[in-house]
């Protein structure tokens, strides 16, 4: 079983990363799933969907839940049964959970690629990059930003969020592997905690 990865931030937060290496068949032993999941995995048409899905199971089994334990509200955001916050995320060939006690969560996995460059000017201030003259460090940077916006999107939870107006992240260094962020929202400010982390070719990012 390729669980990645697992990150404990403080005694009440947890992150687990799962390399989906398996085939649907195999993933789908050892899990049980709700009527209403079994529906939604059958209807997948790409096979990679179907495997993140169910490593995402997995990753529910890893820390003591079943998919009875999970639930989506109106606007299809995750939530367990006993109270906990839950976030999840699935790129490609990686899937991952955060999970909390007592705060509200979000997270993101994207693979590095360049077509962020194509679409950096609708979530953040381009302007601010100019200086960033290395390809892959600018990639890098673009691709954390949006994971981190992605993140505080799923922390809010509805759909009228706009990436551009209503979120900020603090600039960084790679070094810190964490930065701050805010979402600014009907006269409300809210500030989270923020961190990330490279893997092979992608970038995982959460938020709390």
């Amino acid at each position: 079983m390729p669980l990645y990865k697992t990150l404990t931030d403080n005694n009440n937060t947890k992150v687990l990363i799962w390399k989906i290496e398996e085939s649907f068949d195999d993933l789908f032993t050892g899990i049980e799933l709700t009527e209403n999941s079994l529906e939604r995995v059958q209807g997948m048409k790409s096979d990679l969907h179907q495997r993140g899905f169910l490593s995402v199971r997995h990753l529910l089994k890893e820390i003591g839940y079943t998919d009875n334990d999970l639930f989506y509200d109106e606007f299809g955001k995750p939530h367990l049964k006993d109270g906990s916050f839950i976030s999840i995320t699935h790129s490609f060939t990686f899937s991952g959970l955060i999970i909390s006690k007592n705060q509200e969560v979000g997270i993101d996995i994207e693979k590095r690629r360049d077509k962020i460059l194509k679409i950096a000017h609708k979530f953040t201030p381009i302007e601010a990059y100019k200086s960033i003259a290395n390809h892959d460090a600018l990639v890098s940077k673009l691709t954390i930003v949006w994971g981190a916006k992605e993140s505080l999107y799923k922390i809010y939870g509805k759909k009228k969020l706009l990436f551009l107006n209503h979120m900020y992240i603090e600039d960084f260094s790679f070094e810190t592997k964490k930065t701050s962020g805010k979402i600014l929202y009907e006269g409300t400010t809210s500030q989270y905690d923020i961190h990330f982390l490279e893997i092979e070719d992608f970038t995982c990012v959460y938020a709390y």
